[in-house]
């Protein structure tokens, strides 16, 4: 006779809350962004823009990760039909500013203690001399992607967005909004409407 695979339990706790941000048309980005991260985000996108084309509210507290990772939730933020408000909250970071600067400006917003970073991919290059040239060679595209988008999404010329991110650059909300990262400093939901 086989013993039963228990099935895994999941927290009642959890599952309300995952339903009242789902229903809420809220997804939260928070962490480190990774391959996993990114899934999710892009499932939660998806099924929301399914069920509607009203806006979606997405919040981020990120330090940044994986670039393709933000690649991939920037991609279809712009991808699906609904339109999404990005939240800055905490400090939004590297790949996670990617990830914010793929909205129009009029749809993002930060509350008054979100911290802004801004600098150029970078790698853990290893392995034979070649292997070492082929990824610094990607990681110097990467890099002017990265500026392309912040120049385009900013208004700032392409050249000082290169010098900005040639070491880590740390915004306030205000001089977020003054560089043409930030759309909007809010302090209360009702703000975004």
């Amino acid at each position: 006779m086989e013993t039963p695979t228990p099935t895994p339990s999941i927290d009642p706790r959890t599952s309300f809350l995952e339903e009242k941000a789902f229903k809420a048309r809220t997804v939260l980005l928070f962490g480190p962004i990774t391959d996993s991260v990114a899934q999710d985000i892009v499932r939660r996108l998806i099924a929301l823009s399914a069920e509607s084309d009203a806006p979606i509210d997405m919040l981020v507290s990120s330090p940044g990760g994986h670039l393709e990772s933000g690649d991939s939730i920037h991609d279809v933020v712009r991808f699906i039909s609904a339109p999404v408000n990005m939240i800055g909250t905490g400090w939004v970071g590297s790949a996670a500013t990617h990830v914010y600067l793929s909205v129009p400006r009029e749809r993002r917003f930060c509350l008054p203690n979100t911290r802004f970073l801004i600098h150029q991919p970078s790698g853990g290059a290893g392995g034979q001399a070649t292997d070492i040239a082929i990824q610094a060679k990607e990681i110097i595209k990467a890099r002017e992607r990265v500026a392309r988008t912040i120049a385009r999404e900013t208004g700032q010329p392409f050249e000082r967005v290169m010098a900005d991110i040639e070491r880590d650059r740390w915004m306030s909300p205000e001089e977020a909004l003054d560089y043409g990262l930030v759309g909007r400093i809010i302090e209360k939901q009702s703000d975004l409407r």
